[in-house]
């Protein structure tokens, strides 16, 4: 198993998790978002979403990428190690 394609796929998939939820905040969709998830569970939210920032959101969807990278390369390590 490629560590480094494992890495950049994981880091990719949670970036793109992450670029979805920034436009959900961008265009408004993210407190209902989050009001809904919290009322299917029967729980009241505590949570306020903050308004858009850009910088924010880069730097979120960039550490993601990289600690989705981190453990992409990690599993992939410990597979290859174990299926020797």
């Amino acid at each position: 198993m490629n560590k480094n394609k494992i890495g950049l796929v994981l880091g990719s998939f949670a970036g793109l998790l992450h670029l979805v939820w920034g436009l959900f905040i961008a265009f408004g969709l993210a407190q209902p978002l989050l009001d809904f998830i919290y009322n299917l569970h029967s729980l009241n939210n505590p949570f306020i979403v903050m308004p858009f920032d850009l910088m924010h959101t880069l730097g979120l969807i960039v550490v993601t990428f990289l600690v989705g990278y981190v453990f992409g390369y990690v599993f992939a390590a410990l597979w290859n190690r174990v299926h020797k």
